[in-house]
Parts: structure tokens; sequence; C-alpha cells
């Protein structure tokens, strides 16, 4: 049996594993249409790369995923993290959990994944074809062709695992043999604010701040990060992910209603103000930093409250503790336009999941063709999710299982 792999990426990759795991026989060929293998795993984690999540519940582990939650709590039935973290470790690459759950690993360097993969690549007898674009994928009456530039194959199964897309008409091909494919968007990204200030505190982080975008029940609790261009971090990568095709059609134009504190009520803020006003009254408000803010971060809110920062907590009026709490559980900033990173897009969209049996990865269109990892209208927040979903589809689809199994 011959097996083509259309793409060399995470899911790529672990599909082909899968297929050698499955069938020891099979020929398997990964073409990849440019001259780099594993790009994005390269790149993950700030180069560390963000493997998994610790999160091990199946029922829990779905809720991570705006897209494709329902159809990925049963795949997970066969392939989660823990099984990641034991695949991994029988090849000598050991797993690290980090205080929010995300898993690396303990090298701190995505090589070592490379390492890992290219090696068994090779124990495997798998081979890779680089630049190698498929120009057209025709469908045969047991199999497929895929045409090259300068020369086509013939492949008994073909999984397909090209991640997602910019562009609409990258889905052409699979439009072609009859599929449905839902636009797609960008699904993490960070908020620009170019009318605002808070630009100024560049490189400063907020521990637990609550990001919510007004008008909608969309709000993510998590650090938030402060960039030239507006705002980052997990809090705001995970709203993006779960506000995608929201944030889209508003045209990127919108408002975030921040808490930055840890507290929710007006009551529990008031609480802790008065506190320590009653401990050092005599204390400059600037030198008093009850909340423990960041410095910076506290001097901009005071500011941004109109309170002069040598003012002593004892002259503090009744009036601008209101305005300071109010300020503190409800600032709002107007968004204006989005950044996403090209090497680490993830989207929104893709291969419609009605078109797929998630208990095998095949088409419902098309006997013998699979698919796994982004490619699909799948998509999970920021913290390993996506590369799991990648190993879970990869998996299951290299099974090669058809779907009247």
């Amino acid at each position: 049996m011959k097996v083509a792999i259309i793409g060399g990426g995470a899911a790529g990759f672990f599909s082909a594993f899968s297929v050698k795991e499955h069938h020891p026989n099979a020929e398997v060929i990964i073409f990849e249409k440019t001259d780099k293998l594993l790009s994005k795993v390269k790149i993950s984690g700030g180069g560390r790369c963000n493997v998994t999540h610790a999160c091990f519940q199946v029922s829990q582990l779905s809720k991570s995923y705006p897209r494709g939650s329902r159809q990925l709590k049963k795949a997970f039935h066969q392939f989660q993290p823990k099984d990641t973290v034991a695949w991994f470790s029988k090849r000598g690459v050991v797993l690290k959990t980090e205080s929010d759950g995300r898993m690396f690993p303990v090298t701190d360097d995505s090589q070592t994944i490379i390492d890992c993969f290219l090696f068994e690549a090779r124990s495997k007898n798998i081979q890779i074809h680089k630049k190698a674009p498929i120009e057209k994928l025709n469908k045969e009456t047991s199999g497929y062709t895929l045409h090259l530039r300068d020369s086509q194959y013939f492949f008994d199964k073909v999984i397909i695992a090209t991640g997602g897309s910019h562009k609409n008409s990258g889905f052409d091909w699979l439009r072609e043999l009859g599929h449905s494919i839902i636009s797609p968007i960008p699904s993490l990204f960070t908020f620009n604010m170019p009318k605002e200030s808070v630009k100024e505190l560049m490189g400063l982080v907020v521990q637990e701040a609550t990001v919510r975008i007004q008008g909608t029940k969309l709000e993510y609790k998590g650090p938030v990060l402060m960039t030239h261009w507006g705002m980052s971090g997990p809090a705001i990568l995970k709203l993006s992910a779960w506000g995608a095709r929201f944030l889209h059609e508003k045209n990127y134009q919108f408002q975030v209603q921040i808490n930055w504190l840890s507290v929710k009520s007006e009551s529990q803020a008031h609480e802790i103000l008065n506190t320590s006003f009653g401990k050092a009254p005599k204390k400059k408000i600037s030198n008093l930093n009850p909340f423990n803010l960041p410095n910076r971060m506290w001097y901009y809110l005071l500011d941004k409250a109109d309170i002069e920062m040598d003012i002593l907590w004892l002259d503090l009026s009744n009036k601008n503790k209101n305005k300071l709490i109010n300020t503190l559980l409800n600032d709002i900033y107007a968004v204006s336009g989005k950044t996403t990173f090209k090497e680490e897009f993830v989207t929104c969209g893709g291969l419609s999941l009605d078109d797929i049996n998630f208990k095998t990865l095949q088409s419902n269109v098309c006997n013998g063709l699979y698919f796994a990892g982004e490619v699909m209208d799948i998509d999970g927040i920021t913290g390993g999710f996506n590369f799991q979903a990648a190993w879970t589809t990869g998996f299951i689809a290299g099974k090669l299982e058809s779907n009247s199994e």
C-alpha cells in the first residue's frame, strides 16, 4: 500500500508515524511544498515548542477548542495528552509541565522535537519530498493521482495535512473534489490600539486581568501584555479565538472592558483600599500600591483616573476613590485592528467538519482521503491545544480505517 501525506508540518509527520505504526509495510511519502519542515514546531512557544497541555480529562480538554470541540471530544478518546506524553517519553523526549499547564520538552528547545521527528521518519523509512507543491489531486477508481509540476504519482490512500490557509482560494483544490469550505479568518491575534496611550507601557504584564469584549458575553481572565501596538498575552489571544467570527464581522473595530484586579466586586476593592488607607493614611498615593499591580501600571491608572501622584491617602476624596475603583474594575480601551504573526498564524475555518467522519478522519465525500490538523475547521486556544489536535487527528487518520468499519 502506498500512502501520500500532503504537508510536512506537525500533523503531517504524526500522520506518517501513525501509518507506519498501524501498517508497517506501507510505503509512506511526505510532500512539503516549501523547503522547510516542521516550521511551526520550530517557532512555537518562543522556540521552546509548546507540545501539549496537561489537561487529561477529555471533557475538560475539549472545551479549549472554539471550533471542533464536539468532534474532538470523541477523537480524544483515541489519543489525548497522556498519550502524547507517553509517545515522546518512549522516544527519549521528556516533557515538563509549567504552572499554567503548558507542556514543553525539558530541554526548552523546539529542536529536540524536530530531531525526534526526523529520526523517527528515517528509522521508519518515511520518504520526504521538499519543494514539492501538489498542483492537482485526481480521484481514480481505486486511489489518487498527485500531480506535481514535473511529475505525478499514484497512491492508494492520501492524508491531507496542509494546515490553515490565509486565503479562501487555498482550499480550491478540495472544493474541486466536492468538499465544503468554511472561509478562513484569523483566530489567534493581538489587539491593536493605535489611539491608546497604554502602548507606552510596552513590555509590562498584568498577571490577573479580566478582559471582556463590550456588547458580548465574551470574556477571559489571565495575563495581559502591553505591546507597542496595543495588548497581547494569553487573555487577549484566548479572547480572540473565541470571538474570531464576531470580531471579523466587526472589522476588528470594538471596545474592550478590563478589570485589572483579581477581585470582581466594587465592595471588595473598596475594602482593600480602605485597609491600606487605614495603615498608612499619610503616605502618598503613588507610593502605596494596595493591589500589587506593576508600579508603572499603578501610576498609569492613577493618571487615567485624574488622581495626582503626590496626594496623600488621607486627602483622597470619596469621589476620587470611586473614580479610581471604577478605572481599576471597568477600564475601557478602543481596539482598531489586529496583529497576526504569519509564521504562527492559526485560522478559524477550513474544511467543513460535516465532510469528515471523526471516528476515522476519512472524508465523507471521497473514500481513501483523510485529513489531519488545521486544514479542517478546528482551532484551539493558546497553550498547546492546537498541537494536541494535530497529534490526535494525525494519529487517527494514520490508522487508515474506512468509515464502514
